[in-house]
């Protein structure tokens, strides 16, 4: 594997940690700020409404730069939200750290995809942009485990130097590895929306967003429904969060080499409907520990592979515009995080069973597949070439 590729997978390796770490030490945060479970969940709302503003914002700021440069600002700034929010004295401080810590995500992996794309071996591109993403799953196999951990046992605030340390960390080797490519074509400011003009990035950009969101409304609250449900007790609940991360790892390597060998829109079907029959699963086995497990493997392998098919056809779908088209994917991803996380939270306030929450979450994923559908018949390549 290219050093320049490691070097991206450490970057989403430290965005990993600081997006989904969060879902492991809820319960902590809220016990240590006196919060409820669902206000503690609107932090996962905050760092996703700092991706969808940062990703526009380093376009308007930063296209006429390197793109090496760029990546460096970006882990710099992951490195400086994360520990910002590890020293947050309350609430307020803890959300708005957040939101600094979200703001480089979506325009690391907008990016990072461009490079990756670049440097890969022809007929591989899948694959390239799915080992940049491998990082993020390696963060929840390992990291995200290690940051429940030290939650549970010290202090929720060793999840976040964890973040950070991966932050700084990423920024080093970005600067050792990343070969130095010259910046994107300037087609001004306009000419880096035009493509938005077509339908073709708006259904995969919203089948993306519902399929995340269906997903986070069950996985928001992962701890609370695996702890009263599948999981005897505490000690166990980090080894929900390595299930889920396994999921993640195994999930991504396998979307990239399908999409390379069948086609990113076939791939990324697949998964997007399988995805609502597993949240259906999931509302009637919370209570069965080996199902509960079983079904959060699949669920999350299916969240991780459709990204890098999708990741791929953002870019394919975005001529002029390719980094902000790369970074509007994680836009979509993480509108869906929010969505989803306040759709559960929505479940919860009304009184019922944590386990519930993944009933809404399968009607916003098959939401998500028809758009998808839609997309692959009026614009795939498949669909195409069979007329």
């Amino acid at each position: 594997m290219k050093k320049s590729l490691t070097a991206l997978a450490l970057g989403t390796l430290a965005l990993g940690v600081a997006e989904f770490v969060m879902m492991g030490i809820l319960p902590d945060v809220a016990l240590d700020l006196g919060i409820s479970i669902p206000r503690a969940g609107s932090l996962i709302s905050v760092y996703a409404v700092g991706v969808c503003v940062g990703a526009p914002l380093t376009v308007v700021v930063a296209r006429r730069r390197g793109l090496k440069s760029i990546l460096l600002a970006l882990a710099a700034v992951i490195a400086a939200g994360n520990l910002l929010a590890a020293l947050a004295p309350d609430y307020g401080m803890l959300a708005a750290s957040r939101f600094v810590a979200g703001l480089p995500h979506g325009a690391f992996f907008g990016v990072g995809s461009i490079v990756a794309e670049r440097v890969a071996e022809p007929g591989r591109r899948t694959e390239a942009v799915s080992i940049m993403i491998l990082g993020m799953t390696v963060a929840n196999l390992f990291c995200v485990p290690l940051g429940t951990f030290l939650g549970n046992i010290l202090s929720w605030r060793w999840a976040f130097v964890l973040a950070g340390g991966a932050g700084i960390a990423a920024a080093v080797f970005v600067a050792c590895w990343v070969p130095r490519l010259p910046a994107l074509p300037d087609n001004g400011l306009r000419g880096q929306f035009r493509f938005l003009t077509s339908s073709a990035p708006w259904l995969i950009l919203g089948a993306t967003l519902l399929a995340n969101a269906g997903v986070f409304c069950w996985y928001s609250y992962v701890m609370p429904v695996m702890s009263r449900s599948a999981v005897p007790g505490e000690d166990a609940l980090a080894g929900v969060m390595f299930v889920a991360g396994l999921g993640m790892f195994a999930g991504n390597l396998a979307g990239g080499r399908c999409a390379d060998r069948f086609t990113p829109e076939r791939t990324a079907r697949f998964i997007q409907g399988a995805l609502c029959l597993l949240l259906l699963a999931l509302l009637f086995a919370a209570d069965c520990g080996w199902a509960a497990f079983v079904l959060l493997f699949c669920t999350t392998a299916a969240l991780f592979g459709v990204s890098s098919p999708q990741q791929l056809l953002i870019l394919e779908n975005s001529p002029g515009g390719e980094m902000l088209g790369a970074a509007s994917i994680q836009i979509a991803f993480n509108l869906g995080n929010a969505l989803g996380a306040w759709c559960g939270g929505l479940t919860i306030d009304c009184g019922l069973a944590p386990r519930y929450t993944a009933l809404p979450g399968a009607l916003l994923a098959f939401g998500g597949f028809v758009l998808f559908v839609i997309y692959c018949r009026r614009f795939g390549r498949l669909e195409n070439n069979m007329r």
